[in-house]
């Protein structure tokens, strides 16, 4: 029995939920987010909260129950309060900055690295070594975020490259003589 699933999404202050077969919609301050639900898992709306089944006691059913519920609880915070990844810059040299929509960095290569923000996404620089991804769609976050980290990702030796903020870096020991 998933202990995800079996919980109710509860739908907050200011978010209109609506489920109409296995899609649910949610429309908050932030703006409209929907999510299919997979036929293997049960979705209805009972006392201002979405409640997740699923068909019936197979693997399958069960395996997509907790992620059907992960994924509408996503949709329901990021309506309402959006999502938000820091990134850290490290390294002497290394910095980034907006260019019209456009995230430029200086990471050491010959050339600047350009990137070309993604629609429903917002980035912003409030310093030349941080990087502020925000949005309301959870996975489009995360995924913007890990985009501009791989151009130079972190390295264990003195910790030079983009990082997230809550991220830590084993670093490992030098060469010795």
């Amino acid at each position: 029995m998933s202990r995800i699933g079996k919980r109710p999404v509860p739908v907050p202050a200011g978010v209109t939920a609506t489920v109409e077969g296995q899609m649910v919609t949610a429309k908050g301050a932030k703006g409209e987010l929907n999510f299919v639900v997979n036929d293997e898992v049960l979705v209805k709306l009972e006392d201002n909260a979405v409640l997740v089944t699923p068909r019936d006691q197979s693997k399958d059913a069960r395996s997509k129950w907790g992620m059907a519920r992960s994924m509408i609880e996503n949709i329901m915070q990021g309506v309402k309060d959006g999502f938000e990844k820091k990134l850290e810059i490290n390294g002497v040299g290394y910095r980034a900055s907006m260019q019209g929509k456009n995230l430029q960095l200086s990471l050491g290569f010959s050339h600047d690295v350009i990137y070309e923000v993604p629609a429903g996404i917002t980035v912003t620089v409030p310093k030349p070594t941080e990087i502020t991804v925000v949005g309301i769609d959870k996975q489009k976050v995360g995924q913007v975020a890990a985009e501009i980290r791989e151009y130079r990702g972190p390295e264990p030796y003195k910790g030079k490259g983009i990082k997230y903020a809550d991220e830590r870096i084993v670093r490992k020991e030098g060469k010795k003589k």
